[in-house]
């Protein structure tokens, strides 16, 4: 009969118990509910792949997940249920993989074998379609943040700073794998009070989300590095970030920013005079340590004395180190020692080499004798040897012309701004971009009128800066990969080095090729160019050279 008991003759009749569970609701058939009954769609059983329970016969016996399982893995038997199933890439079913991810460590990675060596925890069905994420590994030590567990808390509003540091006592160098764990976690005071700094200098210099990361790693490795948790941190610490794999320029940035950085850096001239005179005698060296000192501070007593450009100095350490490391091996251990018959001794015959060497010698033992250092001054009364000069020579015109089209748009502005208003390499790069206005370049006091291949080349640079480095807020004119995302200018190698022509070479070319234009006019070259009445004269006498004259003119 094929209807129910309410549909029956002479009904509606109850529907009998179940005789499994003893429901008086939901018959189906043959005694049986529709819980019960085997053919029933109501049928709620196991899913066949992962066993969890509450799947229906009409999506054959499986889960919504497993259902996609099934569609994407082959058939095959578990590595560690030993099932006969759908198999994952990892040579498991899914319920074993299900168990490894409930029993998976923070920060480790998942232990099949061990999560599903003593059995398993079976689940409903069709309740777990997000996976569960991994938690973070907590600090072995039990140690928090202020902000809780991986948060790093508010910043502080002011930063615990003492005065005294506690010496070392034995200098041991960090493991760098244990400090670069160490930088994972830690998030004291200092990155927190840091943090708003760095990322407003993000914003401000246009840092990439790599180099800001880099620059809060950094920080992250200092407070692990310094001696004190509340001392200042000293520029030398910064240096040695790279052996971390840590960031030192835009790091010093923030730090000063911040006011936490102790700059201690020693200056470039004064490392080059350490490596010079390392092997001399220690009053030796102390004697002409207060030498150097003069010409870079300079002196306010008598002899006063200007400071001196670093460079200018080391071309003084150069000269005189010769002479005062031959005295030392001769066996002589202070300065005030030598005699006027000794510098002689140790002079070169002749040549530029000697007359550096002499204005070396003169400049030393006068601020020595100045200093009551030495009883005499050696050089008192001494010829001078006059340093040979150099003729300018005129550069390759093909050569000038191929680095005036360079592909390099920043090649070709720098040559175009030496080639036809002849700057120097440093007024090149120390060029501002609120140095041109108006078509006019304003440098060291003079307004020069750009001419037009060098405006072209500089619209075509100023176009590539832009698209290059669109949040760049250096003011130079002329930037690189580096100094872009800072304030600092180029160094005066860029790009000079890259474009294969020496900037000096051709300025000397220009100039001269201006006086001969001129036929000699100094008044009008010293007005053009900047030039001292010494220097004009220098291109001046070109004029009746035998191998450049007048009538040589050039494309």
């Amino acid at each position: 009969m094929d209807c129910c008991y309410d549909c029956m003759p002479g009904g509606p009749f109850p529907p009998p118990p179940c005789e499994m569970c003893g429901t008086t609701t939901d018959y189906f058939s043959q005694g049986l509910c529709q819980r019960c009954h085997p053919r029933s769609p109501h049928k709620v059983g196991s899913c066949k792949s992962c066993l969890a329970w509450g799947v229906y016969p009409q999506h054959n016996w499986m889960c919504w997940s497993c259902r996609w399982w099934a569609t994407h893995y082959p058939k095959g038997v578990c590595n560690y249920c030993h099932r006969d199933t759908w198999i994952g890439d990892q040579g498991a079913c899914r319920l074993c993989l299900e168990q490894a991810r409930m029993l998976q460590e923070p920060g480790r990675a998942l232990d099949l074998a061990g999560a599903n060596k003593h059995g398993q925890q079976l689940f409903f069905a069709n309740m777990r379609f997000q996976r569960s994420r991994t938690r973070r590994l907590k600090p072995a030590n039990g140690w928090k943040t202020p902000g809780g567990w991986g948060r790093p808390g508010p910043p502080p509003k002011k930063l615990a700073l003492t005065e005294w540091v506690q010496p070392v006592l034995i200098d041991v160098a960090p493991d760098p794998e244990l400090l670069r764990q160490r930088a994972l976690i830690e998030n004291s005071e200092l990155t927190r009070y840091c943090n708003a700094i760095v990322h407003e200098h993000a914003e401000q210099f246009g840092w990439s989300v790599r180099q800001r990361n880099d620059v809060i790693r950094s920080l992250r490795l200092l407070q692990t590095l310094r001696d004190s948790p509340t001392a200042k941190i000293r520029a030398s610490d910064v240096l040695q970030l790279p052996r971390y794999d840590g960031n030192i320029v835009s790091t010093l940035d923030v730090l000063d920013a911040a006011g936490l950085l102790i700059d201690d850096r020693p200056r470039w001239i004064d490392t080059y005079f350490a490596n010079k005179t390392s092997l001399l005698p220690q009053v030796m060296q102390e004697q002409l340590e207060v030498w150097v000192n003069v010409l870079i501070d300079g002196a306010t007593a008598a002899p006063r004395q200007r400071s001196r450009d670093p460079l200018t100095v080391k071309v003084h350490i150069h000269a005189v180190v010769p002479a005062v490391t031959a005295w030392a091996e001769a066996g002589h251990q202070s300065l005030a020692e030598i005699s006027p018959a000794q510098i002689r001794d140790v002079l070169p015959e002749s040549g530029n080499p000697r007359a550096l060497m002499e204005r070396g010698l003169r400049s030393l033992f006068k601020v020595l004798k100045a200093r009551k250092l030495v009883f005499q001054n050696p050089t008192r009364g001494m010829t001078s040897t006059k340093v040979n000069g150099n003729i300018p020579m005129p550069l390759d015109t093909a050569l000038i012309r191929e680095k005036l089209n360079s592909p390099h748009p920043v090649i070709a502005l720098a040559v175009a701004l030496v080639a036809f208003h002849a700057l120097t390499a440093k007024q090149v790069s120390e060029l501002l971009l609120t140095d041109i206005v108006d078509g006019r370049l304003n440098v060291a006091g003079r307004s020069i009128p750009l001419a037009a291949p060098v405006r072209e080349r500089l619209a075509r640079w100023l176009d590539y800066r832009q698209a290059r480095w669109p949040n760049s807020q250096n003011p130079h004119l002329i930037i690189h990969q580096r100094s872009a995302p800072r304030m600092m200018a180029a160094n005066r190698t860029y790009p000079w080095q890259q474009g294969g022509i020496r900037p000096q070479a051709l300025r000397e070319d220009r100039i001269l090729a201006e006086a001969h234009a001129t036929r000699g006019d100094a008044r009008a070259i010293s007005d053009l160019f900047g030039l001292s009445i010494a220097g004009t004269d220098r291109y001046i006498e070109t004029i009746e050279h035998p191998d450049l004259t007048v009538g040589d003119q050039r494309d």
